[in-house]
């Protein structure tokens, strides 16, 4: 769908809730009493709302699974609100150099990082709730580290599941300011035309494994220490949970 235009700019966008039909490029799984679109008073835009089952009520990109999306910039940004005690998930067809298709599936619904060569269950602990968050997924630093020696070469499939309001999904060229972000790597803004009003309370929040460990939760009954140490145990842990 992409792979023939120009992705050699800041960010392509992939969904904007604006306009008349927004999910007309979509296969929409549920009814209009579970997913709709209003406008919204806070953002002062039109949103997607999905609402009910993570497992069954979604949206995906391209309709037909023998297209693909053919992106390749780095970060995958949803610009998001998820409300507190409800699952979100969000699952992302991804093709290697080697031309191998892989799949990972971000969830609250999973309580840890699981992988087999092909697929990878990333748990969601760490997302921030009940405010717009533009949630920048690294793609490459996902390929690189779970799926030992795989090399990013595009974004082909997305799957947004409830529950969420969604105003747009970009991709972006280089790493967003994130917020509260005190490393010392170069960062961009947010592009204008995709950035929320300065009146609307939100943060941008990187996800890659390094941010996955930072984050103080409990996580098996241990306290995450630092960054180097999880994940040492991270992939010593998967390397057992492989299922070949």
């Amino acid at each position: 769908m992409f792979k023939n235009e120009y992705q050699g700019g800041a960010f392509v966008e992939i969904f904007s809730a604006q306009g008349k039909n927004p999910g007309a490029k979509w296969k929409i799984f549920g009814g209009p009493s579970v997913i709709w679109k209003e406008f919204d008073k806070e953002v002062k835009s039109f949103v997607f709302i999905l609402e009910g089952s993570s497992q069954t009520n979604r949206i995906q990109l391209p309709k037909e699974n023998k297209q693909i999306l053919g992106l390749i910039q780095r970060f995958l940004v949803l610009q998001i609100y998820i409300p507190l005690g409800q699952d979100f998930s969000t699952e992302l067809l991804i093709t290697d150099l080697g031309n191998i298709k892989r799949r990972l599936y971000l969830s609250t619904v999973h309580k840890e990082l699981s992988s087999t060569p092909l697929h990878a269950k990333i748990p969601l602990f760490m997302i921030k709730r009940k405010i717009w968050c533009n949630l920048c997924i690294d793609l490459v630093a996902f390929t690189s580290e779970i799926f030992k020696g795989a090399v990013f070469q595009s974004l082909d499939g997305i799957i947004v599941s409830a529950n969420c309001k969604l105003r747009k999904i970009f991709t972006l060229k280089s790493k967003p300011q994130e917020t509260a972000d005190k490393d010392d790597e170069p960062t961009d803004m947010i592009p204008r035309s995709c950035q929320l009003t300065t009146d609307v309370p939100h943060i941008t929040q990187l996800l890659n494994m390094t941010k996955i460990c930072q984050t103080e939760i409990k996580f098996g009954g241990h306290r995450i220490r630092s960054a180097e140490s999880v994940l040492k145990d991270f992939f010593e842990t998967c390397e057992l949970k492989k299922i070949f």
